[in-house]
């Protein structure tokens, strides 16, 4: 298997298991806030590797748009695939500072 489809395929895994954990019971405000705070905190980790994702920050104006008209369970949603987005990018930042050597023409 290929560099860039294991890769492919990781970033795939990680975005699934995101999309299986976003269907939970009914999420409090404090559930939110918790899940929000976790997903700016990657998205900020991945800033200071400077991959961010624009469908991090989309996922994150989601949530605290569905929060603020109190729809707790579509801020939680959408703050628990934002982070899940942004623990992606931070993978690709990582796995990449090696993996572009593998490319390199000898």
């Amino acid at each position: 298997m290929s560099v860039s489809r294991m890769k492919a395929a990781a970033l795939a895994s990680v975005l699934l298991m995101a999309g299986a954990t976003s269907v939970l019971a009914a999420g409090s405000e404090a559930d939110f806030k918790a899940a929000y705070a976790a997903a700016e905190a990657a998205n900020k980790e991945a800033g200071a590797l400077r991959n961010q994702w624009t469908t991090t920050a989309a996922a994150l104006a989601a949530a605290k748009k569905a929060a603020d008209a109190g729809d707790f369970d579509a801020g939680l949603a959408s703050s628990k695939e934002a982070e899940a987005l942004a623990k992606a990018s931070i993978f690709q930042a990582t796995s990449e500072k090696t993996l572009w050597k593998d490319l390199e023409i000898r």
